[in-house]
């Protein structure tokens, strides 16, 4: 099949050739490309024929954007199999086919029907086949072929960043690089020159140049200042064709804007300034402003302002304000019309960012003179001093002075002063003061412990013109005499150990005062001499204003006494010395062999073991039930029990015993044990211990000398007398005990009935290294205590 194509634009043809090889009808029919060439016979060249060509092929062009009324002709499709008997249909398959691309069957012509844009789609692909119009079989295989859209110039350049802003500095040197444009064209830049594109400056000139080929932008002219003008609008415009009459052009604007260097020296209006300030101008407040002008801006423009010489440089300051870039001129010290009545100044304003290229252009600073007249005005009248200290003592009575303040009129004419106390504040009403002499004298009696010092305002106006007022502060310092005695300085709880030693230290207590350390810093500690000496405690005075309490015996019984009380006497050193007496509560608690505290007393020892009200009315309902099961068990116990007196005929010996316990050795109340120590203590007593007398015994006393004479032999027999002889006896015999001793012996008794009342240097602390067997008479005497359990 051949292919052909007429086109108005000299169309390329490529011939391509391919060799249709059949394997049978059957088979695939596939097209393959393949060179005729015979074999290769051994002594023989190899002889190379020209194939036969199945298809020649022209490769198709239609141009885009076609306005024409009839469909554009693209090309003609032909077989080598077609006779021109119309025996050949073409078919035309692929992008496009039917739609944009119709073919006549019998001819093979392609035409195209729709107007194509090659910035859409630049080519298509397509499917020839021939079949035998009658068989409808296909001649030869189906083969593949491109339509290419041939580019028109139908697209104008754009500058899709536009449009630009862009600054540069001024005083750029010429040919300084500003910016770079780049326009874009749609067009095929591989045909022809639709693409090629060519810049030119179109407004801009003479300040500013464009690359034709690169599209920078480069400054034009020498030393563009901005201060002559700032802002630039640049239009640049983009054509392609390279340019040549027909092309097409976009533009875009260029926004350029010179920026600012510091080219431009500061320079003062004038030369000469005048400025008017009242001498009652305070000190540190602004009395007037300078301005240096700069036509730069920014920190370009930014200038420091001094004063570099004038007889008024001590008395005034000048600082700059960043914001408007003036001098703020200050007084330093205050103006006096009567002594200096003008100051001159010289003030420099020089620029504080420099740029040396520039420096030719200088110098960058410059200088101005400033006269400042003093202004007479009458001022109010001028204390001697910025602030008076004064003194007085506390107690002093109404009227007493306390100091003097002193003011003038500063002016000529040198006005009589009054004085008066602001009654601003409570305090200025415990003063008063004398209008004419300025003396200040008290309104109250003070008490330095109740406030210590006191602020008061003294004012002092002139007589001849009361509105010009001045004030001056004044504190009054309150002294110190010694009118408080000194006390202890809290509330202490001193506690001493049963077990404790003599001379051993129980409390360090100190003393306070609320007189200065002038009136009261020294403390002296003593007992109250008008009191007998104390046998349990005495006193340590330390020399340091603290005492120490310490004990003067060695044990000391939380059931004969808990509580004791000791005066003690303070004094300070003050003139006159002042004294208090304070009375320290000593409690008595048993404490741990290392001396902590265990117990004071029973609500101590509950509440030191941190039970709460809930668990103490719970163990108080145990011992409740549990003492209701002891009484209840006693009285089942003895309403079981035999009767002591047996029946008249049970005549036999009996030994009575009774279970009842006594309150053991230091149980003296419950029990006379008297007649255990002496029988002769009983002597007149006449009555059984086993039968109920009908009379209760009284009871007696004697003197211990006729009770140690009688006989102990003469008192059994004597009392055997009696029981036979005494007609209420029972009739069997009973047997009486009597823990009698005996007599005094020289050595003394080794009894410890009488010992807790009595005093003994001997130390028993090798008692606890006895045992357990002596381990009730080591905590008698010795420091151990037993140990109980919660």
């Amino acid at each position: 099949m051949r292919i052909t194509s007429t086109s108005c634009i000299c169309p390329v043809l490529v011939c391509l050739c391919f060799v249709q090889r059949c394997y049978g009808a059957a088979h695939h029919g596939s097209i393959k490309v393949t060179r005729n060439q015979t074999k290769h016979i051994e002594g023989e060249t190899e002889v190379h024929h020209r194939p036969k060509r199945g298809w020649v092929w022209n490769q198709f062009f239609v141009l885009e954007e076609h306005m024409g009324p009839d469909p554009q002709y693209v090309g003609k499709l032909h077989s080598n199999s077609d006779k021109g008997d119309g025996s050949v249909k073409y078919i035309l398959t692929g992008e496009g086919a039917g739609t944009i691309f119709i073919i006549d069957d019998t001819t093979g012509d392609i035409h195209s029907t729709k107007s194509l844009d090659r910035e859409q789609k630049t080519h298509y692909v397509l499917h020839a086949q021939a079949i035998d119009r009658r068989t409808n079989k296909p001649l030869e295989p189906e083969s593949e072929f491109i339509i290419k859209v041939q580019d028109i110039n139908d697209n104008a350049p754009k500058f899709t960043d536009g449009p630009y802003i862009v600054t540069v500095p001024e005083m750029s040197e010429m040919g300084t690089s500003v910016l770079q444009v780049t326009a874009t064209d749609a067009d095929d830049p591989t045909y022809g020159n639709s693409a090629r594109v060519v810049y030119s400056i179109l407004q801009g000139q003479p300040y500013f140049s464009v690359d034709p080929k690169t599209g920078v932008i480069r400054t034009a002219l020498h030393n563009m200042d901005r201060e002559a003008r700032e802002h630039y609008s640049v239009v640049i415009q983009a054509k392609d064709m390279a340019g040549q009459v027909g092309g097409l052009s976009g533009s875009t604007t260029v926004n350029i804007t010179l920026t600012d260097v510091n080219d431009n020296p500061p320079r003062f209006p004038q030369k000469h300034y005048q400025l008017y300030v009242p001498e009652s101008a305070q000190v540190g407040s602004a009395v007037g402003k300078i301005k240096a002008n700069d036509a730069d801006t920014g920190s370009n423009a930014d200038m420091k302002y001094t004063i570099i010489n004038g007889d008024g440089s001590g008395v005034f300051s000048i600082s700059t304000d960043k914001e408007t870039r003036e001098g703020i001129l200050s007084l330093k010290k205050p103006l006096n019309y009567e002594k200096k009545k003008s100051y001159t100044l010289n003030i420099e304003g020089a620029n504080t960012h420099l740029d040396f290229r520039f420096s030719h252009l200088g110098p960058f600073k410059d200088v101005t003179m400033l006269k400042v007249i003093v202004g007479d005005v009458d001022e109010p009248p001028l204390f001697t001093m910025p602030s008076y200290v004064m003194e007085v003592y506390e107690n002093a009575k109404i009227g007493t002075p306390v100091g003097t303040v002193t003011a003038h009129d500063p002016d000529a004419a040198n006005s009589l002063v009054r004085y008066f106390i602001d009654h601003n504040t409570e305090e200025d009403r415990y003063f008063t003061i004398d209008a004419s002499t300025g003396t200040i004298k008290t309104a109250k009696i003070f008490d330095r412990e109740e406030t210590p010092w006191y602020n008061i305002t003294v004012a002092a106006s002139e007589i001849d013109n009361p509105g010009l007022v001045s004030h001056v502060p004044v504190g009054v310092r309150i002294l110190d005499v010694n009118d408080n005695p000194p006390e202890l300085a809290r509330d202490y709880d001193v506690v001493v150990c049963e077990n404790t030693k003599p001379g051993q230290v129980i409390q360090t207590i100190a003393a306070t005062d609320k007189d200065n350390s002038a009136n009261g810093a020294r403390f002296h500690f003593s007992l109250d001499e008008g009191l007998s000496l104390n046998p349990n405690f005495t006193l340590r005075n330390n020399e340091d204003n603290t005492a120490s309490i310490l004990t003067r015996r060695r044990r000391y019984s939380r059931t004969t006494q808990d509580i004791y009380y000791l005066p003690v006497l303070i004094s300070d050193g003050g003139m006159p010395p002042l004294s208090s007496s304070s009375t320290l509560t000593i409690r008595v608690c048993a404490c741990e062999r290392d001396g902590r505290v265990r117990t004071c007393h029973a609500e101590a020892f509950l509440s030191s073991a941190g039970l709460s009200t809930g668990a103490l009315i719970a163990i108080l309902l145990c011992i409740v039930i549990l003492l209701a099961i002891v009484v209840l068990f006693v009285t089942l116990r003895r309403s079981k029990k035999e009767p002591l007196i047996i029946s008249e005929e049970d005549v036999r010996e009996n030994v009575v015993t009774y279970d009842d316990e006594g309150g053991g050795e230091e149980d003296t109340e419950a029990f006379d044990i008297t007649a255990l120590r002496n029988p002769s203590a009983a002597e007149e007593l006449k009555y059984r211990r086993d039968v109920r007398p009908e009379v209760k015994p009284l009871s007696r006393h004697h003197p211990s000398s006729s009770l140690d004479s009688i006989d102990v032999q003469e008192f059994i027999k004597q009392r055997l007398a009696e029981a036979d002889l005494d007609p209420s006896v029972p009739p069997y015999d009973s047997l009486q005990t009597y823990a009698y001793e005996g007599h005094r012996s020289e050595a003394g008794s080794i009894s410890s009935l009488d010992s807790a009342t009595t005093h003994s240097d001997q130390d028993y602390n090798y008692l606890g290294d006895w045992g357990p067997e002596f381990k009730k008479l080591a905590e008698l005497y010795g420091e151990i205590e037993p140990e109980r359990t919660t």
